[in-house]
């Protein structure tokens, strides 16, 4: 069965290490700050200025003023400080975010990723992205393995406009855990009760299978 939203948040929140310094990007990677694992912590900062986000809150816990990137309201954990755009993106252009987990509308075989426009769609525009996929030490995609007509995104090239190029390593989709290397995706996990031939299926791009295949823990 392929994950939830939820699911693939809680797998994701799975590759923090004690100490991270982690941005979360809008969709699926903000929910990730529910799922932290218990007896580590990470400090988790947005891009509009908030380093040591937290949970989101309760109904009692929410302030109008207290939100991530999303204008989602948040909590901010204990010894989180508040700041100014520009300092927040002096932190990611400065290399000092371990690592990010974006959203993508397309990744390819070649670790390009394409997050923040659909021609013919009207967009805000790119936000942090274009700074994150340059400036962090590591970047993680959390998305759906195919959009809502059952296409896949995961490609032998990107068709829609780029974000960031040769920078993606990793991809946590609702059916699988991949890597990205040699141009290639590389199966590492599928999720509870889903086949490596329906993985197989649903990725257009080059898909490298080894050996036997781990259900992922949730």
């Amino acid at each position: 069965m392929a994950l939830s939203r939820d699911q693939i948040a809680m797998r994701v929140a799975r590759e923090f290490q004690d100490g991270n310094y982690v941005n979360l990007g809008i969709g699926i990677p903000t929910l990730a700050a529910n799922y932290v694992p218990e007896g580590i912590e990470v400090m988790l900062q947005s891009e509009n200025g908030l380093l040591g986000m937290g949970r989101y809150p309760s109904e009692a816990e929410v302030d109008a003023d207290m939100i991530n990137a999303g204008k989602e309201t948040v909590t901010a954990i204990t010894g989180a400080s508040i700041f100014n755009s520009a300092e927040s993106f002096a932190m990611i252009r400065g290399g000092h975010v371990d690592f990010t987990v974006l959203g993508a509308f397309e990744v390819d075989v070649n670790g390009n990723i394409a997050s923040w426009m659909i021609p013919g769609k009207l967009v805000k525009g790119m936000g942090g992205a274009m700074d994150l996929v340059a400036g962090a030490k590591n970047i993680i995609v959390t998305m759906t393995h195919a959009d809502k007509h059952g296409n896949s995104k995961l490609l032998p090239a990107c068709t829609l406009p780029l974000t960031g190029v040769n920078c993606i390593t990793q991809i946590i989709t609702d059916l699988a855990v991949l890597e990205v290397a040699d141009g290639a995706f590389h199966l590492k996990e599928r999720a509870p009760g889903v086949s490596v031939e329906e993985i197989k299926e649903k990725t257009a791009g080059k898909l490298v299978v080894e050996g036997d295949i781990p259900e992922m823990k949730l």
